[in-house]
C-alpha cells in the first residue's frame, strides 16, 4: 500500500486531506512541523509527501531538497494558501512534483496522486533493468552522487546530447569520460575541447579545421576537433565561453552534423555525440543575449547537474582515502593513514573549489608529511585550518546585546539602544574577536595574517591599533 505523508500545521486541513487520501485506499500519516515531518519521512519509506510552505519552525521549501534526496526518494507536492510565482519556481527547480494552492479539490488531488503512483511504479520497473556504470572512477555513495551516476548510466545507452552542469571542480570531465566509456562509441575517440582555454582567434580553426593558406600561418591543412570526434564523443568543456559568432555555425553542426573547414570550398561531415559542460548559468546568459537561446534548447536535451562537494554528505572520507592512496602511489611511497581529527576538519571545510581543491589539498599535505605515516590537521594548509576554526568561533555580543538575549517580542522598547550604536558595538566586538583569533593562530605574523584574511598591511595595522591587539612586524 502506498505511503502518503502530510506536513501541515493546520489540523483542519490535515483531517480533510487525511480523510480524502484514506478513502482512495492509501496509508496516511500527518506531521505538523518540519522537524516532525522529516523524522517521519526518514522512518518510513514514503511514496508521496504533501508539504505546506508556512510552518511553525520554518519554510517548507527549505526542507524540499532534503526530502527529495532521501534514500527512498519520495515525490513531494507543495500545497499552500499563499502561492506565488517565485515560490512555485523554487519548488519545481528543487524537485517538487507539483505546486497546488489550497483548498485542494478532490478531483485535483486524485489526479495528482494517480500520476505520482503511476510514475513510481514505472520507476520501479525501470530500476529492475537499469544499466550500471562500469569502467569509471566516480567515487562516493551519497544519495546525490548515486542519483547522478544512475542518470549517467541511463544516458550512456542513448544518443541524446548531454549538458553537465555544476560548480568548477565537481568532476564534469570525469563524468563525460565515464559516459563515453559506457556508450556504444567507446571504441572511438573521446575528444576534449576547452572553450575557455582556446584563443578566440583560433577556436574556429580548432573546431572546424582549415585548409592550407586559409589564413596567415596556415602552412598546411589541419583536421578540426569536430572531425576527429567522428564516430566518438566530442566533449565541449565550458561551453558558456564559446564566442557568440561561433554559436550559430556550431548549432548547424549539431543539427546536420555537417560543417565547412576554414578556407574550404566543400563541406565535411562528422557523426559525433556531444557532451557539453559549464559552471555558468546558461539560461541567465541567454536572457542577457550572451548565449543563443536556440543553442541552449538544443543542449538541454538531457541535463545532469553535479552536486558540490559540500552537499555530498559522507563522501569526503571515501574520496580522501582514494586520493591519498592514489597520490602516495604516484610518489612511490606507502599509503598514509588519515587521523580522525584530520577527517573531521576536512568534513567541516566548505570546499569552494570542490574535488579539485580536495585533491590539491591532499597533495600539499602529503608533501609536507612526506616521511610520516599519518596525516594530521597540522599537515593541512593554514587557510583551510583557519577557516574551519573561525567558523566555530561565536561572536561576542556587547553588554547591551547580552542583556536582551533571549528576550521575547514584548520586551519594552526602552531596553533597546539606538540602532546605529547597537550595530556599531556588535560589529566592533565581532571584528575584535576575529582579529584576536587571527593573530593567535598566526603567532602575530602580519604576513601570514594578511594572506589568510585578505587584508592589506596598512588596513590590518590600522585595525590592530584600533583594537589594541599585539602584532609581530615580520
Amino acid at each position: 500500500m502506498p505511503e502518503i505523508l502530510i506536513i501541515d500545521d493546520d489540523p483542519v486541513i490535515c483531517t480533510i486531506m487525511q480523510n480524502k487520501v484514506s478513502k482512495m485506499g492509501h496509508s496516511v500519516s500527518v506531521a505538523h512541523t518540519l522537524k516532525e515531518g522529516l523524522a517521519k519521512a526518514k522512518a518510513v519509506a514514503v511514496d508521496l509527501i504533501f508539504l505546506d510552505v508556512y510552518l511553525p519552525d520554518g519554510n517548507g521549501l527549505t526542507l524540499l531538497p532534503i526530502l527529495t534526496n532521501l534514500p527512498h526518494r519520495p515525490e513531494v507536492i507543495i500545497f499552500t494558501s499563499k502561492g506565488s510565482s517565485d515560490s512555485a519556481e523554487t519548488a519545481i527547480k528543487n524537485g517538487a512534483w507539483d505546486y497546488l494552492e489550497k483548498p485542494v479539490m478532490t478531483q485535483e488531488l486524485a489526479l495528482s496522486l494517480k500520476q505520482v503512483l503511476l510514475y513510481r511504479q514505472s520507476q520501479q520497473k525501470a530500476l529492475a533493468v537499469a544499466p550500471t556504470l562500469k569502467d569509471h572512477d566516480i567515487i562516493g555513495t551519497s544519495s546525490l552522487i548515486t542519483k547522478c551516476r544512475a542518470e549517467l548510466a541511463l544516458a550512456a545507452q542513448g544518443e541524446a546530447h548531454i549538458l553537465l552542469t555544476g560548480e568548477t571542480g565537481t568532476g564534469k570531465e570525469l563524468f563525460a569520460r565515464a559516459l563515453h566509456a559506457n556508450s556504444n562509441r567507446s571504441h572511438k575517440k573521446f575528444v576534449v575541447v576547452d572553450c575557455a582555454a582556446l584563443p578566440a582567434n583560433l577556436i574556429e580553426s580548432a573546431l572546424f579545421g582549415h585548409e592550407r593558406g586559409a589564413f596567415t600561418g596556415a602552412e598546411k591543412s589541419t583536421t578540426g576537433l569536430i572531425k576527429q570526434a567522428d564516430g566518438g564523443t566530442l566533449f565541449l568543456d565550458e561551453i558558456g565561453e564559446l564566442p557568440l559568432n561561433l554559436q550559430t555555425p556550431f548549432l548547424r553542426v549539431l543539427q546536420e552534423h555537417r560543417f565547412r573547414p576554414v578556407g574550404s570550398a566543400s563541406e565535411d561531415e562528422s557523426n559525433f555525440r556531444l557532451v557539453a559542460a559549464t559552471h555558468r548559468n546558461l539560461p541567465a546568459m541567454a536572457a542577457n543575449k550572451e548565449f543563443r537561446e536556440d543553442l541552449l534548447y538544443r543542449l538541454q536535451a538531457l541535463v545532469i547537474e553535479l552536486p558540490p562537494l559540500r552537499e555530498r554528505a559522507g563522501d569526503i572520507a571515501e574520496l580522501t582515502h582514494h586520493f591519498v592512496k592514489q597520490i602516495c602511489s604516484r610518489y612511490g611511497i606507502a599509503a598514509k593513514e588519515i587521523g580522525s581529527d584530520t577527517l573531521e576538519m576536512l568534513n567541516a571545510y566548505p570546499w569552494p573549489g570542490n574535488i579539485r581543491e580536495l585533491v590539491n589539498t591532499l597533495e600539499s599535505a602529503i608533501n609536507i608529511a612526506l616521511n610520516e605515516p599519518l596525516l594530521f590537521p597540522k599537515h593541512l594548509p593554514i587557510p583551510l585550518r583557519t577557516k574551519v576554526k573561525l567558523k566555530n568561533i561565536k561572536p561576542v555580543l556587547p553588554p547591551e546585546a547580552n542583556s536582551t538575549a533571549g528576550s521575547n517580542d514584548t520586551e519594552p522598547l526602552s531596553h533597546i539602544t539606538d540602532y546605529r550604536q547597537y550595530r556599531e558595538s556588535v560589529l566592533m566586538a565581532a571584528e575584535k574577536k576575529y582579529l584576536t583569533a587571527l593573530m593567535t593562530h598566526t603567532g602575530g605574523s602580519i604576513k601570514e595574517s594578511c594572506k589568510i584574511s585578505g587584508l592589506g598591511r596598512t588596513r590590518l595595522y590600522t585595525l590592530l591599533k584600533t583594537h589594541q591587539i599585539t602584532r609581530n612586524d615580520d
